[in-house]
């Protein structure tokens, strides 16, 4: 009867490869008796030199989680991850953030200060860089006959490996379809600890890679204008309660960055149902191009737009096409 496979099979068949075998060593800075050790069964790699082994292989993640979970002993690998996070956002972090916005040009002030809080966010929240995103996810302006929200853009996306540094070109648009849009409509968090169970709602940008997840509303005086969202390539990672009182803290430190305007009361939320992101991917992919096209037809009709307010219009746009699509298609999750 054949063996079952361990991770130390794939560890094993990698290292053939003397290249890989010295890449390893490098990374996770180990001596090769360390190595041979982990080989053997006579020895076990700590949590740390494990994820930052995962992160060298992205492709073998899903199976070696798996083989662990499997092994006797290893509930550090299915159980919450120590919660270590601090419970604050460190003092010197907000004198920085309000010097940022007394000089930053109020056409970058959205983005720069947006991108310095994800940094820090994402800084304090992976500090191991074990794989995180985080997404802010705004609301759309009220349109329509009825004059209501109906979907969220992803305006901007960071991550540690395996998803990229900026994530600002896969944002999409979220509806009633996803959990973002739920929390958007409950205004209360909502945390996934395994996402590979069966959910009828898709987080914001899904991807094979997420395991967990929470999402919490940017909220100010009882009104939203989006959701802050954190995903983890670890299973249950936010069940635990210091990285939930730090990323509350976040999306209220995130409030800071709307103007009072893009804040909407309950009843202006009427959320539809958005294509799922295949769906979407060929319409995002002229966005610039777009953008670009609008800005010099307001331009040879001598009233020059800003860029910020040609993308606004286009999202405009993508947003009725899109919202056309869903009604006259049926197409299945997005998985």
């Amino acid at each position: 009867m054949q063996e079952k496979q361990t991770w130390r099979d794939i560890l094993a068949e990698i290292t053939q490869d003397p290249s890989e075998r010295q890449r390893i060593l490098a990374t996770l800075n180990v001596k090769s008796i360390t190595l041979s050790r982990w080989l053997s069964g006579e020895t076990f790699p700590r949590a740390n030199k494990l994820y930052q082994f995962l992160n060298l292989y992205p492709q073998y993640r899903e199976q070696i989680l798996s083989l662990l979970r499997d092994e006797k002993g290893m509930s550090e690998f299915t159980n919450p991850i120590e919660d270590d996070t601090p419970l604050n956002i460190p003092p010197e972090f907000y004198i920085e953030l309000f010097k940022t916005r007394a000089s930053v040009a109020e056409n970058l002030y959205y983005w720069t200060l947006c991108n310095q809080i994800l940094q820090n966010a994402l800084t304090q929240l992976d500090p191991n860089r074990l794989g995180m995103s985080l997404w802010i996810a705004r609301c759309m302006p009220p349109a329509g006959p009825s004059q209501q929200v109906r979907s969220l853009y992803e305006s901007e996306g960071i991550g540690t490996p395996p998803w990229k540094e900026n994530l600002e070109h896969d944002g999409m648009f979220l509806g009633a379809e996803s959990l973002a849009g739920h929390v958007v409509t409950v205004f209360h968090y909502k945390v996934v600890n395994d996402l590979t169970a069966e959910n009828t709602l898709v987080p914001v940008a899904y991807s094979e890679y997420e395991k967990s997840c929470a999402i919490f509303p940017i909220l100010y005086a009882g009104r939203i204008a989006g959701v802050l969202s954190a995903a983890s390539t670890q299973y249950n990672y936010f069940n635990a309660q210091n990285r939930l009182t730090l990323l509350q803290k976040y999306a209220d430190l995130t409030a800071m960055l709307f103007p009072p305007e893009e804040f909407y009361e309950p009843a202006q939320i009427a959320l539809h149902v958005m294509p799922p992101q295949k769906a979407q991917k060929p319409l995002f992919a002229h966005f610039n191009d777009l953008t670009r096209r609008m800005m010099m037809e307001a331009s040879s009709r001598n009233q020059p737009a800003n860029k910020n307010e040609a993308e606004q219009h286009v999202r405009a746009q993508l947003e009725e096409q899109l919202l056309h699509y869903a009604i006259e298609h049926t197409f299945p999750g997005d998985g």
